[in-house]
């Protein structure tokens, strides 16, 4: 089983690792669901932590049908985060209609390869929960096989994993060896056998959180 933390910040990044992390996703605001950390954030969580770390790439909060100019935007982020250490891009887009916009993302992970070539090291193309908002999820995952993505993070088209696990087998069922299917939502120590068992998924994400107060 192969853990991943979504974190958004140095000091979480390393308390993911003391806590058992096999790889981090790299974000910033987390409180609106994660938008696009700085490179000077991807820079400092790589040189402190020595993990795997892909950095999502997501301009805004709200929803994934992007204009044009949020695009190019994103096309030029995916290959200064890969050149600034990013090991992998976290993104997704969809059409108004609700499939996965394909056109738009073909040239954003492009860039993030032409990249990680031009750095001498591989990045994994992951697609994010933008298909769990999908309108056909088996649609989407031969659209991301075809994408040659590395990863699906999805927590089956439910609130939360647990809730999606009979579409997460189905998933890791339909994938195959082609494609990870990386199980977030809702997933920590208590329920994570029970999930792997239920789903027959090796890979999954946890979003830790504490509550501190001053004082």
């Amino acid at each position: 089983m192969i853990l991943e933390v979504c974190v958004d910040s140095t000091a979480s990044a390393l308390a993911a690792k003391r806590g058992g992390a096999d790889r981090l996703e790299l974000c910033a605001d987390l409180i609106v669901g994660g938008t696009t950390p700085s490179l000077a954030l991807v820079r400092q969580v790589k040189a402190e932590t020595g993990l795997p770390v892909r950095a999502l790439l997501r301009p805004r909060f709200g929803d994934f049908c992007y204009d044009r100019y949020e695009l190019a935007q994103m096309e030029q982020l995916a290959a200064e985060l890969v050149a600034a250490g990013a090991d992998g891009i976290v993104t997704g887009a969809l059409t108004p209609e609700g499939d996965l916009d394909t056109a738009a993302l073909r040239p954003i992970y492009a860039a993030a390869r032409r990249a990680a070539r031009e750095a001498g090291r591989p990045a994994a193309c992951t697609l994010h929960r933008a298909f769990d908002v999908c309108r056909d999820p088996f649609a989407a995952l031969e659209a991301a096989k075809e994408l040659q993505l590395a990863t699906i993070l999805t927590s089956g088209q439910a609130a939360s994993a647990p809730q999606g696990a009979s579409l997460l087998h189905q998933l890791v069922q339909a994938a195959g060896n082609d494609i990870e299917i990386l199980v977030g939502a809702g997933v920590g120590p208590a329920n994570l056998p029970d999930l792997a068992a239920q789903t027959g998924a090796r890979r999954s994400t946890s979003r830790a959180k504490k509550s501190l107060t001053a004082g």
